[in-house]
């Protein structure tokens, strides 16, 4: 299946390029025959979606010969884990963009054929579909294990995979970048629709037809940077829910120009105005996500985000570059060819409009999101890095901007209006946030720019609080938009609460022992096992006679190092969030002796410990089947056998069977020697009840010809001194009002849902 699916995707190229240039030569005839590019755009479809299910299936069958299947995934993940296996890397996720955009163009090729633009919208739009596929044969999922990793044994097939990312392996990373990815996606159509409107001269029809995608673009992105967000926030345990990473910055980005997009495609619709600006942000927003993909996947932004892709080739990063490249000269060069037709009439504008304040807020969006490119680009152009408060400083100011022209331009009126009118209108919301901000600045809200930002959020709630509810006595899917402005006003007053007034303590809990931190008696009580062989550190939490526990987990990782989950307790006002550091264990006090042990004979210890004498220890074998030992909560493993391992490329453990007598009790041990890739051995002690401490492998001497094999062993027994007490070491938070960053969420969400409802059926 992995050359058929390969072969399958190089036919789902040539025949979506095969529908490029029907519709190309449609669109050059003044009649359309339209059939034949139907039917490339169909088969075109068909093939990503059989090549998409033979990828899904290669994964459930745990076809590890395939090297995708092999890098991501393992018999252990659960149903809903190894699906999301198919977008966990560089090659499947360009899969599954194509995948979605394969079932867009099925969706929008009736939607433009019933509007007369099918061969202009569906010609733009299948030349990006081509693009997007031509990168996925050139980092493509399907080849096999051995040409990904040619240190595997030819035609060997693994007996297990390496896994999923750990981090990856949670409930909101299995919707989290698919959603980002619809939204990827359907932001390629209001580029198509811009670019044919540029085409056949339509500087005004395309604007109604390409409303309701602009808001399902916008719509699917800010649910993927939000569920991103919230995945940050429980899973990474590092207390945030938003760190201005790179590559959260790009994905950041066109989601504030396509916001942007929306408000002026509303202003062209009723004034006729912004003709030249929507054009512009309809094309520099498909070029952003474009060009967020450049960032993420070319492997540029390696040494500066924790996100980004490794490099994935020359032929990639040069196909990315291209795809800019098309888009720039495509889009901004059909703007300079129009560029006569496009100047603006000569028409009064009043300083005081719906249409001023729209195009005011336009250039505070595009402002913020000039100083996140910036921000984010800089490490391309040199090895300086932007920190998190730089974005911070200079974006507050907008944000302020934004909530006092969110409230204002809804109570301007179209065309012209005045001062006074406009305040008395707005009287009620401003008394409102005047009394708001007046409380949180008695509670504590007493930094001057913080005040303004709390002012300007509360504005913007209760003017559209106010409109919202004059427009519920008429069509309910009016409210769209003023649902997704209170969210937004949620938002902002969420990020106040939580970003400024969190409390924060680093503690160091011994075990058994309470200690007193934010208002709460906290007592770790010790760890236990998880069913997935984590490590999970129970914390019990009190206050006012109530209790609750709260049980992070950490866990080693391999290569990827020491992997830390936080616990949240949520309630109505707040979240208690604790996130772990680290675990100091009881330093044992031990002497030790080392011996040498032929195999098949026995030696009395007690050489030097005399605490020792009387016991024997004899070395009787290899064994080549033994699991490995876990030693510490923070340093397990999954068992496998030695053939599971190999054919993994993990090397291989190799044990020694020690037969243990003092005459009275006997016992068997086998410490063993765990052999990596690069043919090192890291030796693991085993313990032992009969010396009340361990024994562990110091060399391995492999006996050949005539010789005999011999070990070294270092016998360590505990000393009875007292040890120091277990620690858990974990960072203490206090969350205050999140719920509203979260709840102003879903209801911009469906704001947005609304309002999709709403156009698409006026169109």
């Amino acid at each position: 299946m992995t050359v058929l699916g390969f072969w399958i995707t190089v036919v789902a190229f040539v025949t979506s390029l095969a529908a490029t240039l029907n519709y190309y030569r449609n669109a050059n005839r003044k009649r359309y025959v339209l059939y034949p590019a139907r039917v490339w755009l169909k088969l075109s479809v068909a093939s990503i979606v059989v090549a998409s299910v033979l990828l899904l299936t290669l994964i459930l069958q745990h076809d590890f010969s395939n090297g995708y299947v092999y890098s991501y995934s393992d018999k252990s993940l659960p149903f809903h884990f190894l699906i999301s296996t198919f977008y966990a890397g560089q090659e499947g996720s360009f899969m599954f963009w194509a995948l979605c955009s394969s079932l867009i163009a099925l969706w929008l090729s009736p939607y433009t054929a019933k509007r007369k633009s099918e061969p202009f919208v569906m010609g733009v739009f299948m030349a990006v579909q081509s693009l997007l596929i031509l990168l996925l044969i050139a980092k493509s999922p399907f080849k096999y294990v051995w040409d990904m990793f040619p240190n595997l044994p030819a035609s060997q097939i693994p007996a297990d995979g390496r896994g999923l990312n750990p981090l990856l392996q949670n409930f909101w990373m299995v919707i989290h970048p698919p959603v980002l990815f619809v939204g990827f996606a359907a932001m390629a159509v209001p580029f198509s629709f811009a670019v044919a409107g540029l085409w056949r001269r339509d500087f005004q029809e395309w604007v109604a037809q390409a409303f309701p995608w602009i808001l399902f673009a916008s719509c699917a992105l800010g649910l993927g940077l939000m569920l991103g967000a919230y995945w940050a926030y429980g899973v990474l345990g590092w207390g945030g829910y938003w760190g201005w990473d790179p590559v959260e910055n790009s994905s950041l980005v066109p989601w504030i120009t396509s916001v942007a997009l929306i408000h002026t495609l509303l202003a062209q619709r009723r004034s006729q105005k912004f003709v030249r600006t929507n054009f512009f942000l309809a094309i520099i927003s498909f070029f952003l996500v474009v060009y967020s993909t450049f960032l993420t996947r070319s492997g540029i932004l390696g040494e500066s985000s924790v996100h980004s892709f490794v490099d994935p080739g020359a032929t990639v990063y040069w196909l990315l570059v291209a795809f800019l490249a098309f888009i720039t000269v495509l889009g901004f060069g059909l703007m300079y060819s129009r560029r006569k037709e496009l100047k603006p009439q000569n028409a009064e504008s009043e300083f005081i409009s719906r249409e001023t304040a729209l195009g005011a807020g336009t250039i505070v969006l595009l402002l913020s999101a000039a100083v996140i490119l910036f921000g984010t680009s800089l490490p391309i152009a040199s090895k300086t890095t932007v920190e998190p408060s730089f974005y911070d400083r200079t974006n507050l100011p907008i944000a302020i901007g934004i909530g006092l022209l969110i409230g204002f331009s809804l109570f301007t009126q179209w065309g012209v209006d005045d001062w006074k009118s406009m305040l008395k209108r707005s009287l009620n919301a401003l008394v409102a946030s005047v009394i708001i901000t007046a409380v949180l600045w008695f509670v504590g809200v007493r930094e001057w720019l913080m005040a303004a930002f709390v002012f300007s959020s509360a504005f913007a709630f209760f003017v559209n609080l106010e409109i919202g509810l004059r427009t519920v006595k008429g069509d309910f899917r009016l409210l769209g938009g003023k649902f997704a402005h209170i969210g937004m006003a949620i938002m902002f007053l969420g990020i106040i609460a939580t970003g400024k007034y969190s409390s924060t303590k680093h503690l160091s809990l011994e075990l058994n022992i309470p200690q007193q931190a934010l208002g709460y008696n906290l007592t770790y009580i010790g760890y236990q096992p998880t069913h997935d062989g984590k490590f999970a550190f129970n914390v019990v939490a009190e206050k006012d006679g109530k209790k609750f526990q709260l049980a992070p987990i950490m866990f080693d990782a391999g290569e990827q190092g020491l992997m830390r989950n936080p616990d949240i307790a949520s309630f109505l006002t707040k979240d208690f969030y604790i996130s772990p550091v680290s675990l100091d264990q009881p330093e044992s006090h031990a002497e030790h002796e080392t011996y040498t042990i032929p195999k098949g004979e026995t030696v009395s210890l007690g050489r030097r410990l005399d605490s020792l004498s009387g016991v024997k220890v004899k070395f009787v074998k290899f064994d080549m089947n033994v699991h490995s030992s876990v030693r510490s909560p923070l340093r397990g493993r999954r068992p496998s056998d030695n053939d599971a391992m190999m054919s993994g490329g993990q090397g291989m453990v190799i044990g020694s069977v020690l037969e243990l007598t003092d005459g009275a009790t006997s016992e068997t041990i086998t410490p063993v020697a765990r052999y990596g890739t690069n043919g090192e051995p890291t030796y693991e002690s085993s313990p032992s009840k009969l010396i009340n401490g361990h024994i562990q492998l110091v060399s391995m001497n492999v006996g050949m010809g005539g010789s005999k094999s011999t070990i070294t062993v270092k016998v360590q027994r505990t000393d009875a001194s007292a040890p120091a007490p277990e620690t858990l070491v974990v960072e203490a938070s206090i969350k205050p009002y999140i719920n509203l960053l979260w709840g102003g969420t879903v209801v911009m969400i469906a704001g947005f849902i609304l309002a999709i409802f709403k156009r698409a059926k006026e169109v």
